[in-house]
This record gives structure tokens, sequence and C-alpha cells, in this order.
């Protein structure tokens, strides 16, 4: 399927973005990345990049590119001979970011419309199309520790009572996914949109829920705070989980349709942060909840069974050892001091 495949990633220096490019390089694909760096970082690419331009780099297979996916011009010279296109470019971040950033999130359906424009008129054959389980009706979402799993039908703009999104950033992603349809109803190309939860890993930052408590406590906060009760709760799913659901989607669906990449189990904030502190072997004195700061919905999981029938996927890592991971290498990379000095900037901020 990806053998010699030339493959787009818009936003592949991102946290998402750079795991996927590692998959799809290891599968012997050939990859460009456009990416503005606005949240991604060159690097996030751990390859021997060599400059090539002042807006470009190369290594082997691995070509990189950094402009503004809202500029036409832009859009045109990276798409131009791909196979294919994984578009997963957006003015995102965590719970914070989206609630106090609307106008930058609407923005997406700008460049979301310019990828898939510009894909279909040089003749792409398949685009994949990162969503968001934010597309969600909230109103399903509001029963601390409920049980029930959403499914990519609860989801849908043309019926009334199932087109309510999660604030102006899920109405953007489900404004892509309708356009992702009509452009598979119209053209004939090879669509699919993959519904991400709560993905957290390695290359994350501190505005996403896992990132944030592992952050608090590398740097010792003590008294820890939590946003919200804690008992908030995510099906919180590991990175590698979502980029092989991502590669099964496009090489396995080509309707448009949406597939949820998420888990069917779920922990909340306060088991998390209780993990976390196992982890790292490390507990504080006090624990605060701030109910002045941004939470989200009351409890999110999937419902993974139309993941599992079409694409054969499930996720295959463990909490623990995904959180395992993901503190390895955040204590590896990041400098305590720094976290310490601009926790607050961090945690808001892109």
């Amino acid at each position: 399927m990806w053998k010699r495949k030339k493959i787009l990633v818009t936003g592949g220096a991102s946290f998402i973005g750079s795991h996927l490019v590692d998959s799809l390089l290891r599968d012997g694909a050939v990859v460009e990345v456009a990416d503005d760096f606005s949240s991604g970082k060159i690097s996030n690419l751990e390859y021997p990049l060599k400059k090539t331009s002042p807006f470009s780099w190369s290594h082997d297979r691995l070509s990189v590119y950094q402009g503004d996916l809202k500029n036409r011009d832009f859009v045109q010279s990276v798409v131009k001979g791909c196979d294919i296109v994984f578009h997963l470019a957006a003015l995102h971040g965590g719970r914070g970011y989206i609630h106090t950033h609307p106008a930058q999130c609407c923005s997406n359906m700008i460049l979301d419309q310019l990828v898939f424009e510009e894909a279909q008129k040089n003749g792409v054959e398949r685009i994949c199309f990162a969503s968001s389980a934010c597309v969600y009706p909230a109103y399903l979402q509001e029963e601390t520790g409920s049980s029930y799993l959403l499914k990519e039908e609860d989801a849908d703009p043309f019926q009334r009572d199932k087109a309510f999104a999660d604030l102006e950033y899920g109405w953007a992603k489900l404004m892509g996914e309708m356009a992702l349809k009509a452009y598979h109803r119209q053209y004939g190309i090879k669509t699919s949109s993959v519904r991400i939860f709560t993905a957290y890993g390695p290359r994350e930052n501190e505005t996403h829920a896992i990132i944030a408590l592992i952050a608090k406590a590398f740097v010792q906060m003590d008294p820890y705070v939590i946003w919200g009760t804690g008992e908030q709760d995510r099906n919180f799913t590991y990175v590698q989980d979502i980029v092989d659901g991502m590669m099964l989607a496009a090489e396995k669906i080509t309707d448009g349709s949406a597939v949820n990449a998420g888990r069917p189990d779920r922990l909340s904030i306060n088991q998390a942060c209780d993990l976390v502190f196992c982890l790292m072997d490390w507990k504080p004195k006090e624990i605060k909840r701030d109910l002045s700061k941004p939470q989200g919905v009351a409890s999110r999981a999937a419902d993974i069974t139309r993941a599992s029938k079409l694409l054969g996927w499930r996720p295959q890592f463990s909490y623990e050892e995904g959180f395992r991971k993901t503190i390895d290498w955040y204590t590896s990379y990041r400098d305590r001091e720094y976290v310490k000095a601009n926790l607050d900037r961090l945690l808001m901020e892109r």
C-alpha cells in the first residue's frame, strides 16, 4: 500500500503528524511534510535533515516545507504529484486553547477547503482527514461516570439532533467531514475521516491533559492543581494506536465516512493523576481542584465496533505502557527549570 507512494502529510511536524511520518517512512513511502511550525517543530522529525532553502529541508525519502496552508500557491506546490494526502494541519490545542481561541479554530475551515480542493484538482488518489471526538454532541457526554460509548452515527451534520458539535473546533471538524463526503460524491476521490479521541504520547505539548499532568509532577507542583473536579473522564489513546488507525482508514475506507480511533474504556483525571504519581514515584502533599478552569465534557469514550469490523483495528497500548513511554520522553526532553518558570503559559498556549 505505502511503498514508493508519494504522500503529503499536512501538519507533519506536529505531535501526531510526526509519528505518522515515522510510520510511513518505515513502510517505504516517499513523504512530504507541509507545516507552518505554529505548533509543530522541525525537531519532531528526528532525521538528519539538510536545509535546501530558507523554507525547506530534506533527507532521503523525506522532504519538509514550511508555509501557510491558507495560501493557495503554497498548497498547490505541495500537493502536486502526490498520490495520498493525510490532512492533519489545524489550529488546535487542549481544552484551554480551544476554549479561549474560538476564532482561530474557525479558520481551520479555510485551510481544510483549500487542501481538499487543490488535492482534487491535482489528481490525488486519496485523502485521509484527521477529525476529532469534538464533533460529537455535548449532551451525550454530560453525565459523570457515564458508560455510553459514542458511535459514528451520533454526529451527523444532516440530522438536526446530531449536528451539535463541541465548540467552534468541533464544528470546523464536522464541516471538514461533510466536505470530504461531498468531494467523494462529486468527483469520486477516495476519502476517509478519522475521529481522534484524546490522543497523548511523546512530542505532545502541555496544553493537553496527560502532558499537563506529567509537567506538574515533573516540577513537583505542590499544592498540585487539577482543572475541574477531576471526576471528568476520557479514553486517553496512545499516539501510535491513532497513527495505525489512520493508515488503515486511508487504505480501507473510500467513501468519506468517519471512523472512531479511540478506546472504549475510561480514566478519570483523578485516576490519571494517580497513575502519573505512581510511575514518577512522587506524590504531592496536597491536591487542589480549580473549578474556574475549562474542563470540557463530563465523560467521553469511543465505540470502536466499526473500526474493528472495517479496519481490523483495536488499540494495542495499555494506559500504563503509554503513560510510561510518555513520561520517559518528557522527563528526558524537557528542562525542569524552564517548565517551572513557564508552566502557566505552557498550559494555555500552543
